[in-house]
């Protein structure tokens, strides 16, 4: 799956993630750093990448309905310091079908994964 970290999330998952098969980059490697939320969501759709954020900006389901975009991991931890956050995205794409979220609004909190799939 090729995915899209925000700047908002820990360098090192980028090796993580591709150590689990993962096309990843982030954010500041694209060049992006410091552009608004708009400008990362259209980079982001056009390169075709699933996007991970804990950016309350893209937590409206009805601005990013399910089957409009490549896919939204939205993390919401209580404590979302770095190491909390690298623990729990390691643990969900080690224990989660991920390659079935392509196109879905994913909400991940400590202990809650809400997946809104694409209407059929």
């Amino acid at each position: 799956m090729k995915m899209k970290l925000d700047e908002n999330l820990p360098f090192r998952l980028v090796d993580i993630l591709s150590q689990l098969g993962h096309e990843t980059d982030t954010i500041p490697q694209e060049g992006l750093k410091g552009c608004n939320d708009t400008q990362i969501w259209e980079a982001t759709q056009r390169a075709r990448y699933f996007l991970i954020t804990q950016g309350l900006n893209f937590s409206n389901i009805h601005r990013f309905v399910p089957g409009t975009h490549h896919g939204l991991l939205l993390i919401r931890l209580r404590d979302p310091g770095r190491e909390a956050l690298l623990k729990r995205i390691q643990n969900l794409f080690e224990t989660e079908a991920v390659e079935h979220w392509q196109g879905c609004f994913v909400v991940v909190t400590e202990h809650k994964i809400r997946v809104r799939y694409p209407k059929k």
